[in-house]
């Protein structure tokens, strides 16, 4: 009797890794430029994630956190877009992370109806460390392109962002 043959798992369809599928030829989102992107996102994010969730921060407050710690502060609906999440959402955000200390809330003085957030000292000290991790697991994500592929990738990423 011979031995089972261990079974050949197919690896998921992401970026750089096409490969036969059944019935052949190529799917539709394979090449489909939102898909590519939300699996680089994800690619970039997958392993990064854990040292957030060590930090005791979701994904959303992680994010919260980056925006604020070297700008101004933002509204909230500013706030909103960046994180890329619903005022709603956000709104409720932040007062949790205000109550933890993490960032401030006040009145726009050129608007009272509109709310401030700007991160605190707490908050600041909790992620810098996690943005010194992010740059630098940035870098080994990013050490297949060269200098030029780097600099041409952040361009054309922010071209469609922005919608320029």
């Amino acid at each position: 009797m011979s031995e089972p043959q261990p079974v050949a798992r197919r690896r998921a369809a992401g970026p750089g890794r096409r490969g036969p599928r059944q019935g052949g030829g190529t799917r539709f989102v394979d090449g489909y430029l939102g898909y590519l992107l939300g699996q680089a996102n994800h690619a970039l994010y997958k392993d990064f994630d854990a040292h957030v969730r060590a930090a005791g921060l979701s994904s959303i407050e992680w994010r919260v956190l980056a925006t604020l710690h070297d700008g101004e502060p933002l509204t909230v609906s500013q706030l909103a877009l960046d994180v890329l999440s619903k005022q709603p959402t956000v709104t409720k955000l932040v007062q949790r992370m205000a109550g933890q200390g993490w960032v401030d809330l006040h009145a726009d003085a050129t608007d009272q109806r509109r709310t401030l957030v700007a991160a605190t000292a707490l908050g600041k000290r909790l992620v810098k460390p996690l943005i010194e991790e992010a740059r630098l697991h940035e870098a080994r994500m990013l050490r297949a392109l060269g200098a030029t592929e780097k600099v041409a990738l952040r361009k054309l990423l922010e071209k469609l962002a922005h919608g320029d």
